[in-house]
C-alpha cells in the first residue's frame, strides 16, 4: 500500500482508510493508498512550520538547494519508464504522451536548479539619502501548500515543487485523490536526492477535509491551487483566515482563430492537436475553435473527416491516438455538456456520444466530436467542456474575431491562425489571455511564464515570475553614518 510522507517518514491514515485507484481504460485498480484527512494535514503542516523556523534549509546558500533540485532531475530521468508507466495507468493518457511529460518534468526542475544563485545578493538601489545603502532582497514565502490537478499530475506538481524549492520554502502538497501515483513516487525521489526532514511532505485525500485545511490554516503563508473555478473561489475565502498569499490557475475556455489566409493543412492539424491531446482534459485546449466565413464549411469538413479517424484505446498499444477520461463521473459531465449543446440549437457534426466499440466498454471514453451551428451566448460555448470536444464559430472581420475571442470570463490561452504577420500582431495586442500563440497551439516551455487574465486565476507559474511567486520581497536600508535627529529635545 502507498503511504502519505510526513516529516521525513512514510505513515498511514490515523483512521486506517484507503482508496482503489482504478485505470481509466478498463477499471481495474492499479493500486491502494492510504488516505489522509484533517489531523494528517494538520501534522504536515506543523512538520513543514517546524522545517522552515528551525532547520537550515532557508538560510543556505542558494546553490546549494539548486545542487540538490537538479539531484531531482537526476532521478526523474533515471526512473523516466517508470514514471510515465505509472501516469499512463492512471491517467488513460498514451505513454508517448507520458514519456513527453517527463522529459519536460526533467526540464523544469533543471530550469529553476541553475537559476538558483542568480539573484543571491540581491539588487542594489540607488539611495536618494546620503550616507546609507539600500538594497532589496528575495526571501522565501515560508509554509506552501500546493494541490495539484488529475489531468497532468506530475508535471502541474513539478511547476509548484521545483521553484518552492529553490526559493527556500517547505511545503505540503496534495495531488487528485484519484491521480497520486507519479507524486507518491516523486516524494520518493526527493527523499533520495537528501531534502532535510519536514522540507517536503505529502498528504493524500480529499479536498473537502485535506485541502480546505491546507488553504486555511494560519501556518500556511501561501496556497498554489491548480484546478477548477468553483474549488478556486473556495480556496480564495479560506486563505483569508491569515491574508495568504495566493497563485490560482483555474482553467479556460481559450479561442483558436482560424483566418482565411492561415496555411489551411497546418491550420486544422493544430486545431486537433488543440483539443484531442489527452482527450481534451488540457487547461488550455483550444476548444472554441473560431473560423473566418469564406474557409469555415472546408475546414469543418476537414476536421470531420480526421477526427472520424481518430484511433481510441489503451494507452499502452502504439495505435492509441486517445484515451479514455479520467472518471465515470467526469464522463457523465461530458456528456452532460454535449446534451446541453444539443438543447441550445448546437449540430453534431461527429461524435458527441460513447463509443459502441465492446473493447472500449469498460473505459470511460468519448468520441471526438465537433458541434457545429454555435454562438457566442451559448452555455456549450462559454462552459469549460473538459473533454475531446470542439465548439465551431464563424466570423467575418478581424474586429469580430477578436470580440468573440474575448467574450468569456476566462483568459487563460489563445491561438491565431494567419500568414498576415501584421494582423497577427493587431489581434495578439487585444487579446486578454495569459498566452497568445501565433500559428501554433498548447506549445510551453520552462522559461516562459504561464497563467491567465480574469477568471482563469491569479499569478504565474514557471519563468522566473514563477520563483517570484514563492519569494517575499524585503527592502533592506543602512545607515552608514548614523546620528541623532535631535527632533525630540
Amino acid at each position: 500500500m502507498k503511504k502519505m510522507f510526513i516529516n521525513g517518514e512514510w505513515v498511514e491514515s490515523n483512521s486506517g482508510s484507503v482508496r482503489h485507484i482504478i485505470n481509466p481504460y478498463n477499471q481495474e485498480v492499479i493500486a491502494t493508498v492510504s488516505e489522509g484527512d484533517i489531523d494528517e494535514t494538520k501534522n504536515a503542516i506543523a512538520a513543514a512550520r517546524k522545517a522552515f523556523n528551525e532547520s537550515d534549509w532557508s538560510t543556505i546558500p542558494a546553490i546549494e538547494r539548486g545542487k540538490v533540485v537538479h539531484k531531482i532531475a537526476d532521478l526523474i530521468e533515471r526512473d523516466r519508464d517508470e514514471l510515465a508507466n505509472l501516469e499512463s495507468l492512471d491517467t488513460g493518457k498514451t505513454v508517448a504522451e507520458s514519456l513527453m511529460d517527463m522529459d519536460d518534468i526533467a526540464a523544469v526542475f533543471r530550469y529553476y536548479a541553475e537559476m538558483a544563485d542568480k539573484e543571491a545578493d540581491g539588487e542594489i538601489i540607488n539611495s536618494p539619502i546620503p550616507n546609507s545603502t539600500s538594497k532589496i532582497v528575495r526571501e522565501p514565502v515560508g509554509v506552501c501548500a500546493q494541490i495539484t490537478p488529475w489531468n497532468y499530475p506530475l508535471l502541474q506538481a513539478s511547476w509548484k515543487l521545483a521553484p518552492a524549492l529553490v526559493a527556500g520554502n517547505t511545503l505540503v502538497m496534495k495531488p487528485s485523490e484519484i491521480t497520486p501515483l507519479t507524486s507518491i513516487k516523486v516524494f520518493e525521489l526527493m527523499e533520495e536526492a537528501g531534502i532535510p526532514k519536514g522540507v517536503v511532505n505529502l498528504v493524500l485525500g480529499p479536498g473537502e477535509s485535506v485541502g480546505n485545511e491546507m488553504a486555511s490554516n494560519n501556518d500556511v503563508d501561501l496556497v498554489s491551487f491548480t484546478g477548477g473555478l468553483e474549488t478556486g473561489k473556495k480556496i480564495m475565502q479560506a486563505a483569508s483566515s491569515n491574508v495568504k498569499k495566493l497563485a490560482l490557475e483555474l482553467g479556460g475556455k481559450n479561442p483558436n482563430v482560424i483566418f482565411a489566409d492561415a496555411d489551411f493543412e497546418t491550420a486544422v492539424d493544430q486545431a486537433m492537436n488543440a483539443v484531442f491531446f489527452h482527450a481534451g482534459q488540457v487547461c488550455s485546449a483550444g476548444t472554441r475553435l473560431i473560423v473566418e466565413e469564406s474557409i469555415h464549411d472546408q475546414f469543418v469538413e476537414s476536421l470531420v473527416d480526421r477526427a472520424k479517424n481518430i484511433q481510441l484505446g489503451s494507452g499502452f498499444e502504439e495505435s492509441t491516438q486517445m484515451g479514455p477520461l479520467i472518471s465515470k463521473e467526469h464522463l457523465n459531465k461530458v456528456i452532460e455538456y454535449v446534451e446541453r449543446g444539443k438543447q441550445e440549437g448546437v449540430t453534431v457534426a461527429v461524435g458527441g456520444s460513447v463509443p459502441n466499440d465492446p473493447e472500449l466498454q469498460k473505459g470511460f471514453f468519448f468520441l471526438p466530436t465537433v458541434l457545429t451551428d454555435c454562438t457566442t451566448d451559448m452555455r456549450v460555448v462559454q462552459d469549460e467542456g473538459f473533454g475531446p470536444v470542439i465548439t465551431v464559430e464563424k466570423f467575418a472581420t478581424e474586429e469580430e474575431a477578436v470580440q468573440l475571442a474575448n467574450d468569456s470570463i476566462y483568459g487563460l490561452s489563445g491561438g491565431v491562425f494567419t500568414n498576415d504577420i501584421a494582423k497577427a500582431e493587431r489581434c495578439v495586442a487585444k487579446m486578454r489571455m495569459g498566452t497568445v500563440w501565433i500559428n501554433d497551439v498548447n506549445l510551453y516551455f520552462p522559461q516562459a511564464p504561464w497563467g491567465g487574465y480574469k477568471q482563469s486565476g491569479i499569478g504565474r507559474e514557471l519563468g522566473k515570475t514563477g520563483l517570484e511567486e514563492y519569494q517575499e520581497i524585503k527592502h533592506v536600508f543602512h545607515n552608514l553614518k548614523p546620528e541623532p535627529l535631535n527632533w525630540f529635545k
